[in-house]
């Protein structure tokens, strides 16, 4: 087999040089202007053919290759070039992230502050149920919250004591309620629907023991949540004509023991048995101030629980038949015959009376030259214990501004703010109403009429026959059963054992009306 040999060159202006090539399957060469014929060197086949141009004369030399897209370093290379500039690219990745959380951070922090400063300073009105105090009163403790907080309005109204918790309830429930209201120590249980758990911003569990009396701990704490703070304390305490003791000859009973000799020596009756000055004002019901308050004071000195006065039926009957007992028999000392027992003190026809606080401004109206003074209450087997009868502030779950509701009742629990009320209410009677706190109970040690009702404070305990309180619900329809049984014993029909069976029934069916 023979083999075609060509051989060619390529002569440059400036310089000669010479390309081998082979002609592969008879593909022709280019045709350039001087070729001159040269023997083909052998090559090694091409694997495409080579394409000649279409014309000698249209020649243009090939396009250069395109770019070839930069490849990734090897990783050693990467590390070394790290270690050499002395930082990481992981590393510059980390602290641009960094940066970025800070930044999404401080523009998340913009905007939650400029919501909180859109929300403080948004106008808000609260509405305030009151009672006993006017405006004049109020309006100097909240003028000074007002000016702390000067987005919140207090709009503060006395209310009727009259209907007073049929009212608020029904206003609550329409939507039309206050934001804080007034509410008696034995209304918790009617009013667990309505009244807002205090959180511990507020007041805490710890200070609120600390601040106020354990009375004030078991009404208003439930469950471990606090629904309420009080701004006084009253208590059941003895008042004493200091005429008539004095008179007699004795001093003022510091037990129940003794009591029901001095009542007889106190009392004076006609040539016809009737009573003219009376020892004490035991024994009946409707003319008796604060008659189921006194009988809890019996049954709770004689050992029975005020929350479940079923449970001891023995010391139940025993309690009913002692007080009924100064009202019954020919040495009785007090009948349903004699004026209320308030008046009848009042015009000096009465040795001791049963009351609070705010009786003693109703006893100094009636008669301002009276002689008397308020002495601590009698014991019963070393037990000392009283009744205790007080108001609270409440905030309403229905409130549309409970934070702000809740704010003003930290300021109102504050030793400060008790005691510049305690101030503005003695500018307008002879006393305020006596300190809720514990740690101001002392401040009015030398208050020979206010400290009385104080000193007996932390003995103090709760009852749901509460007089007084004009609810028309627990406690006057508790009340009802109390004075049945009382009036069934003195007018003989029922015997103490009798009464004290039909008073638990209708105590027991009565809480389990109200949920308890």
């Amino acid at each position: 087999m023979k083999t075609r040999y060509t051989w060619y060159y390529t002569i440059d202006m400036d310089e000669k040089t010479i390309f081998q090539g082979q002609n592969q399957n008879q593909v022709n060469p280019p045709n350039f202007t001087n070729q001159i014929p040269q023997p083909v060197v052998p090559q090694p086949p091409m694997s495409e053919p080579i394409q000649p141009p279409s014309s000698p004369s249209s020649f243009q030399p090939a396009a250069p290759p395109p770019p070839e897209a930069p490849s990734q370093p090897p990783p050693e290379q990467v590390a070394e070039t790290e270690k050499k500039l002395g930082f990481s690219f992981k590393k510059i990745i980390s602290i641009f992230a960094g940066i970025l959380v800070v930044l999404l951070l401080i523009f998340g922090g913009y905007l939650i502050f400029q919501s909180f400063q859109g929300s403080k300073n948004e106008r808000v009105t609260l509405q305030y149920w009151g009672l006993w105090e006017d405006s004049r009163v109020m309006d100097s403790i909240i003028s000074d919250f007002q000016r702390s907080n000067p987005n919140i309005t207090i709009k503060y109204t006395k209310q009727d004591i009259n209907e007073y918790r049929q009212k608020l309830v029904e206003r609550i429930n329409n939507g039309s309620g206050p934001d804080i209201f007034r509410f008696h120590n034995s209304w918790p249980i009617m009013l667990s629907s309505y009244l807002l758990p205090l959180p511990t911003d507020t007041v805490s569990s710890t200070d609120f023991r600390k601040w106020f009396y354990p009375v004030a701990q078991t009404d208003l704490i439930k469950n471990g949540a606090i629904y309420g703070i009080p701004l006084e304390i009253d208590t059941l305490s003895l008042y004493i004509n200091s005429d008539l003791f004095k008179a007699a000859g004795i001093g003022s009973p510091n037990r129940w023991e003794d009591f029901a000799s001095i009542s007889a020596a106190l009392t004076v009756k006609d040539e016809e048995g009737k009573i003219k000055k009376a020892g004490v004002a035991l024994g009946t019901s409707n003319n008796i101030n604060n008659a189921s308050d006194i009988i809890s004071l019996l049954f709770a000195q004689n050992g029975v629980d005020l929350e479940n006065i079923s449970s001891n039926q023995q010391n139940l009957s025993q309690a009913l038949q002692y007080y009924t007992s100064f009202a019954t028999g020919d040495s009785n000392v007090w009948d349903k015959d004699q004026d209320t027992s308030l008046l009848a003190f009042s015009k000096g026809n009465l040795g001791m009376y049963f009351g609070y606080s705010y009786d003693y401004f109703s006893i100094k109206a009636l008669s301002p030259n009276l002689n008397f003074k308020i002495v601590p209450l009698p014991t019963l087997g070393g037990r000392s214990i009283t009744i205790a009868s007080y108001w609270a502030e409440g905030v309403s779950i229905k409130s549309k501004h409970q934070k702000e509701a809740l704010l003003f009742l930290k300021y109102l629990a504050e030793k400060e703010t008790e005691q510049k009320l305690y101030t503005e209410e003695s500018k307008t009677r002879l006393f305020g109403e006596p300190y809720a706190r514990v740690d101001l109970a002392d401040s009015l040690k030398e208050n020979a009429v206010v400290y009385p009702f104080l000193e007996q404070a932390g003995n103090a305990k709760s009852t749901y026959f509460s007089d007084r309180t004009f609810d028309q619900g627990l406690n006057d329809e508790l009340k009802n059963y109390l004075y049945t049984a009382i009036d069934s014993i003195v007018t003989g029909n029922t015997s103490p054992e009798s009464a004290a069976q039909t008073l638990s029934r209708g105590f027991d069916s009565t809480l389990a009306k109200y949920g308890k």
